[in-house]
C-alpha cells in the first residue's frame, strides 16, 4: 500500500493539534481548579454540581433570614427586659404607697413617678428593630403599634405575628397586643389585663386624696398583686423570646452543616485532582514533544530532498 507523503504531513499534523487541543484542555483546568467548566463536559457532574450549589444558595438564604429574626427577637428580648425592671420601679413605688405615714401629697408624687414610669413603658412597646418595623407590631405596620388615646393606650397594629419564609419559620416581630394588652387577670386568669390601663388605674388610685388607712391597704395590696402578675407575664413572654434564640442556635447549625455537604457535593464532582492533573499535564506535554520532534523528523523524508542532495 502507498501513502503519500501530503497524506503522511496532514496525519502528523491532526495527531499534532489533537494532543495541542488536549494540553490547552489540561492547562484551563489547571488554572480554574475545575475538572468540569462546561456541561459538556460532563453532564451527570454538571447536574450533581448545580444541585449542590442550588442547595448552597438556599441555605445562605435561610441564614439571612435566621439573622434578622435573631435581631429581632434579641431586641425583642431586651426590651421585655426593660420592662420588667421598669415594672419593678412600679412595685416598689406601691410598697412605699402603702407606708401609712405618707400623706395625699407624697402619695401624688409616687402617681407621678408611676404616670412616668408607665411613658416609659409605652415608648418600649412602640421600639422599633432598627429596619423601620417595630418589635411589637404583629403582622407588620408602618406606625407605631400603639397609641395614646383619651381613653388608655389603644392597639392600631396587626394582631398575630410576623415570621420569615425560612423552612423553619422564625419571628421577624411579635404580637403586641398579647405581650402588652392580655397579661392573665390576677383574679380570675383571664387575658384580658391592659399593662398600661393597670399602670393609670394604679396613678389614679394614689391620685386620690381623703382615703381611709384600710382604703389605701386594700389598694395598694390589690396594685402589688396586679403588678405581680403582669411581672409574670412579661417574665413568661421573654422565657419564650429566650427559648426561640435557643431554637435558632440549632437552626444556625443545621444549615452551616447542610451548607457544607452541599459544598463538598458539589467539589467533588466538579473540582480537579490537583496531584493527578499535574501528572497528567507533565506526561501530555511529553508526548506533544515527541510528536513535535517526529513530525519535523517526517519532514525531512521526502524523495526531493535526496535527489536535492
Amino acid at each position: 500500500m502507498r501513502i503519500a507523503t501530503q497524506n503522511t504531513y496532514e496525519r502528523g499534523l491532526a495527531t499534532l493539534q489533537q494532543r495541542q487541543s488536549e494540553l490547552a484542555t489540561l492547562q484551563a483546568q489547571l488554572s480554574s481548579g475545575k475538572r468540569v467548566q462546561r456541561a459538556s463536559d460532563d453532564p451527570a457532574a454538571a447536574a450533581r454540581a448545580e444541585r449542590a450549589l442550588a442547595t448552597q444558595l438556599r441555605a445562605a438564604a435561610d441564614q439571612r433570614a435566621l439573622d434578622a429574626s435573631r435581631n429581632v427577637v434579641a431586641q425583642a428580648e431586651n426590651a421585655l427586659g426593660d420592662a420588667g425592671e421598669l415594672l419593678q420601679q412600679v412595685r416598689e413605688a406601691m410598697v412605699g404607697a402603702g407606708n401609712p405615714s405618707y400623706s395625699d401629697a407624697e402619695r401624688q408624687g409616687l402617681a407621678c413617678v408611676i404616670r412616668g414610669l408607665r411613658e416609659q413603658l409605652l415608648a418600649i412597646a412602640n421600639r422599633g428593630d432598627g429596619a423601620d418595623a417595630y418589635l411589637f407590631g404583629g403582622q407588620g405596620s408602618d406606625r407605631p403599634p400603639f397609641v395614646d388615646a383619651p381613653g388608655g393606650v389603644a392597639w392600631r397594629g396587626s394582631s398575630g405575628q410576623s415570621v420569615n419564609a425560612q423552612t423553619e419559620a422564625m419571628p421577624l416581630a411579635l404580637d403586641g397586643r398579647a405581650v402588652w394588652l392580655q397579661a392573665p387577670n390576677a383574679v380570675d386568669g383571664a387575658p384580658d389585663q391592659s399593662t398600661f390601663a393597670l399602670l393609670d388605674r394604679l396613678a389614679t388610685e394614689l391620685e386620690t386624696r381623703g382615703r381611709d388607712p384600710a382604703a389605701i391597704a386594700a389598694s395598694v395590696a390589690d396594685g402589688l398583686r396586679d403588678v405581680d402578675a403582669g411581672m409574670n407575664h412579661l417574665l413568661s413572654q421573654r422565657a419564650r423570646l429566650g427559648e426561640t434564640l435557643n431554637r435558632s442556635d440549632s437552626v444556625e447549625l443545621r444549615l452551616s452543616e447542610q451548607a457544607l455537604s452541599a459544598q463538598a457535593q458539589r467539589s467533588a464532582a466538579e473540582d480537579l485532582d490537583l496531584v493527578q492533573a499535574v501528572s497528567e499535564f507533565q506526561n501530555r506535554q511529553s508526548g506533544y514533544d515527541a510528536a513535535l520532534k517526529a513530525y519535523a523528523m517526517v519532514q525531512r523524508m521526502s524523495l526531493f530532498n535526496y535527489l536535492g542532495s
